[in-house]
């Protein structure tokens, strides 16, 4: 039995997720939008028969057990964290800091029964899958590096708002550095363990966004990541993000091993072994026979499909509609997940600003929200 799912967002990914969600015989009963219009605009035109601006609504809509959450990273934590501890399995985007990553796998942990996982679409991409199989199975002998290369037309929504800002998570970097990131660590089974970034910011205003308001999210990113083995193993990552590109979405993942490589273009994965006269065509990405999204590349587009039927698979084996099998999601970013590459974000910022490498520290304790006041106390009474 499928779970009713609630949907919060009205954005892009919105859009195309509650079609797939329909399709693969998920009803969705709820949708949530920042203000009434949005809502029930978009409530409208999908065919969601309840919309409401008010987040309890959806939460404790008694016909929702699945929350979809595609909303602005500053809010993911707080609906992610309630919807869990109501009883409701979630599907999110990425949160705005460690810290509010930090607490979503606090409230993980603590209901282990219900289905959590980051909606990074690109584990669930079929020429990514194949591209780990292929590397478990020794295709590329020993990983030894990974370059990715992502080019693309400005992320930015043309009013202002949280895109155009880098303390509300905008920016190529947490936008799609972190599936990125996130994606590195799928494919090799490694962590970064430390890095070294520039992020730049070239558009700072345009024709809409002007005057006072200027724009703080980046929009050029590069960094590079040491990960797996310390010294002179382990594996070196670079990764290059130019959202100044006009055109079609570029995306190329390459990993280069001991005795050959594979590389990702697109939805298309090829191989070359050493010594080879070519590459070879491994895994083709068939066309996409869905609608199509100006807002949403392809290799996102088709892997939130992939994920939808897997997260059908998961759910219809089990009469509960709270009852999910973990082996159709096997490959999903979990919570733990989503703080290691939020982690890793802050860490390339972090080194953006010093110009030195950066040693990537995973939280194991929540701060304390008082510590600069009272190390502040602490030296006043020394």
């Amino acid at each position: 039995m499928l779970p009713g799912v609630g949907v919060f967002g009205t954005g892009s990914t919105a859009r195309v997720l509650v079609p797939l969600l329909q399709a693969e015989g998920f009803e969705v009963h709820a949708l949530w939008g920042r203000s009434e219009e949005e809502a029930c605009g978009l409530a409208k035109e999908l065919g969601i028969p309840f919309h409401t601006s008010q987040s309890d609504d959806v939460l404790l809509h008694q016909d929702v057990d699945l929350v979809c959450i595609y909303i602005p990273p500053s809010m993911t934590k707080q609906i992610a964290v309630k919807a869990l501890g109501i009883g409701k399995n979630v599907v999110c985007e990425k949160a705005a800091t460690a810290v509010d990553s930090f607490k979503m796998v606090t409230a993980a942990r603590y209901y282990p029964q219900l289905l959590s996982i980051m909606g990074n679409t690109l584990r669930f991409l079929p020429s990514f899958v194949e591209m780990r199989r292929r590397l478990m199975d020794g295709y590329v002998g020993e990983i030894q590096v990974c370059d990715v290369r992502v080019y693309g037309p400005s992320l930015l929504d043309q009013p202002y708002g949280w895109t155009c800002e880098e303390l509300m998570g905008g920016g190529g970097l947490h936008t799609v550095g972190s599936a990125i990131i996130d994606l590195l660590s799928y494919l090799t089974g490694a962590r970064a363990h430390r890095v070294h970034g520039l992020t730049r910011t070239f558009v700072q205003q345009n024709s809409l966004i002007r005057g006072i308001r200027r724009i703080t999210s980046d929009d050029f990113c590069f960094f590079q990541l040491l990960m797996g083995g310390t010294g002179s193993g382990g594996v070196c990552c670079t990764v290059t993000l130019n959202f100044n590109m006009p055109g079609s979405f570029v995306q190329e993942v390459m990993v280069v091993g001991s005795t050959g490589r594979l590389v990702a273009r697109g939805t298309d994965l090829y191989g070359q072994r050493n010594g080879s006269k070519g590459e070879e065509l491994l895994l083709g990405g068939n066309g996409w026979l869905g609608p199509e999204v100006k807002q949403m590349p392809l290799p996102h587009l088709h892997g939130l499909s992939s994920m939808v039927k897997a997260l059908r698979q998961s759910f219809q084996a089990h009469e509960e509609r709270r009852s999910w099998d973990q082996r159709p999601v096997a490959m999903a970013s979990t919570f733990e997940d989503g703080l290691y590459v939020q982690t890793v974000v802050e860490a390339v910022k972090k080194s953006s600003n010093t110009g030195e490498w950066v040693s990537v520290e995973i939280m194991s304790k929540e701060p304390d929200p008082n510590q600069n006041l009272c190390e502040a106390l602490q030296r006043n009474k020394n």
